[in-house]
């Protein structure tokens, strides 16, 4: 079987705090891929480490077949083709919803300045914000600057998606703006891996349910398994709290 995603012993430290300790699995193309568990278990570590914004101590990941710690590829390269929406935005405040879609076009993958405006346009489009493009990120509601930030990285053309809980600084009602978003993504065969404990969504759009604690795999399977009937008694414990606290 070819994926499109392989991550294998992937091992990260800081200090004598273990937070990955071989952590392996492999995405299809167009697979989604939920991953919850405790704060601090080393979700967001993972998501750094798959494109070496944090480089792991050991371990492999590949995209697409191509090795993404091999000093010999161009890493800045690889980056282009793996999306990644932030917890809090990470939109630049002084350029406008246009301009923060752009800068990647432009510097990066060196379009002129009407080519990288023409694409900005069709994905601020794609995510319901055209008409906001002129705006700056504080005079766009969160859920409209999450929005953003799925535009810039959907621009570069990913071949994979990572999403550090997107929703997790909105409030309740802004929430559902992005996820679905992520939904009309999911229609369209977008490949993601998604840390999140938006349950509600892993159940209707996810493949696959990954819970981490302690920095391993504990549970892995289809959400509709892992939510009715989860193997460890520490997923169910997990899943208990994450209910009572999201509701269903």
């Amino acid at each position: 079987m070819s994926y499109i995603l392989e991550v294998k012993d992937l091992v990260k430290s800081f200090g004598k705090n273990i937070v990955l300790n071989r952590i392996s699995f492999s995405v299809e193309k167009g697979e989604v891929v939920v991953v919850i568990g405790p704060s601090g278990t080393g979700k967001s570590t993972l998501l750094r480490c798959i494109n070496a914004l944090t480089p792991p101590d050991s371990g492999k990941v590949w995209l697409d077949g191509v090795d993404v710690m091999d000093p010999r590829n161009n890493l800045n390269s690889i980056r282009q083709d793996i999306g990644f929406v932030f917890q809090h935005f990470a939109l630049f405040k002084h350029l406008t919803a246009l301009q923060n879609v752009m800068v990647g076009l432009q510097y990066v993958k060196k379009l002129s300045r009407q080519e990288a405006r023409e694409k900005a346009e069709k994905e601020l489009q794609r995510v319901g914000l055209l008409d906001h493009m002129f705006k700056y990120p504080a005079e766009l509601s969160g859920g409209q600057q999450q929005r953003v930030g799925i535009a810039r990285s959907l621009a570069m053309d990913p071949k994979v998606m990572l999403f550090d809980e997107p929703t997790s600084a909105l409030d309740p009602e802004l929430t559902g703006e992005v996820l679905n978003v992520m939904r009309d993504l999911a229609k369209e065969g977008m490949t993601m891996v998604v840390v999140s404990h938006e349950i509600g969504f892993a159940r209707s759009v996810g493949n696959r349910m990954i819970f981490i604690e302690n920095g391993v795999i504990v549970e892995e399977g289809t959400p509709a398994r892992v939510l009715k009937n989860a193997r460890n008694e520490r997923t169910r414990e997990f899943l208990q709290k994450i209910t009572e606290l999201y509701g269903e």
